[in-house]
């Protein structure tokens, strides 16, 4: 085989790999962001008042096994106004009723 043909193979096989990897990390991002939100419906935290701690919400700092998201998804559904945190570190699903209704993060 001609090695440009073969330069030509690796090149679109490792370009194959990365896109690949990046659609599986944005799948297993998008699915911590919904498994957070019906955490939250499932506990019944909908509003300020019936708010609840997450045991996910800092970082472990022994990092053994798959990756954990949790944190950082939850960092980012508050930012982007998903999710409601109180003053004492309790958090809640906002109302997506309103202006958030056609959140996405995709």
């Amino acid at each position: 085989m001609d090695e440009r043909i073969q330069i030509a193979l690796v090149v679109s096989g490792l370009l194959c790999a990365v896109w690949i990897s990046r659609k599986i990390n944005i799948w297993r991002i998008k699915r911590t962001y919904l498994s957070i939100m019906s955490d939250l419906e499932k506990r019944g935290a909908v509003d300020f008042r019936s708010a609840v701690a997450l045991p996910y919400e800092k970082q472990s700092i022994l990092k053994f096994g798959m990756k954990d998201y949790r944190p950082k998804a939850l960092e980012f559904l508050v930012a982007n106004g998903v999710v409601g945190k109180t003053g004492d570190g309790k958090y809640y699903l906002r109302d997506t009723s309103g202006s958030n209704s056609s959140f996405s993060p995709f």
